[in-house]
């Protein structure tokens, strides 16, 4: 794009600042940001001090490192955690009662695995109970998590969350975004 995706603006707040917003007024906790590229300009735009902001060096290596950067900081500073929820910023109509849902889906299925489904496909944001943290310090390269999803479907429920399809990787998906207002 150009620029940091994270700090294009859509409906008053950059898509980092929602983000963040939906993760903290969810009661979730502990909330960690993992920056990569642009870390110094995107953490200045991070206010808000209920956040634990990690820095990924190794995010060349792709979304893997940043999945893993993430969970061994909770890791290290919730040790006894059951669950992560793994959310991405570009994709603006993440809400509460949708990270609220993955939960209660965990609850009640008991599946290690909850992701969001949307146009056939399943990913996030997505719950992983520590049973399968193993699984994603494993995860190499730009896959994300979706390998583990793939790979094994019956640790998996899902959560309809139609709009998650509108996510912002280019310049078109912001205009269509941007026209939707």
């Amino acid at each position: 794009m150009g620029k940091p995706k994270q700090l294009l603006v859509y409906e008053g707040k950059s898509l980092q600042e929602n983000a963040l917003e939906v993760a903290v007024n969810s009661g979730v906790s502990p909330v960690v940001v993992v920056l990569g590229a642009n870390a110094d300009l995107l953490q200045v735009g991070i206010k808000n001090n209920q956040a634990v902001v990690v820095i990924n060096n190794e995010w060349k290596e792709g979304m893997a490192s940043s999945i893993q950067c993430g969970l061994k900081k909770i890791m290290e500073i919730a040790p006894s955690i059951n669950a992560v929820i793994i959310m991405v910023c570009d994709q603006p109509f993440v809400s509460v009662k949708l990270l609220h849902d993955l939960i209660r889906r965990h609850v009640d299925s008991g599946k290690p695995i909850i992701a969001s489904s949307y146009k056939k496909n399943r990913g996030t944001p997505a719950l992983f109970h520590n049973s399968i943290f193993a699984e994603l310090l494993k995860l190499k390269g730009d896959t994300g998590a979706r390998k583990i999803l793939k790979e094994n479907p019956e640790w998996v429920a899902a959560v309809d969350f139609p709009l998650g399809e509108i996510d912002i990787d280019t310049e078109v998906d912001y205009k269509k975004l941007l026209q939707r207002i």
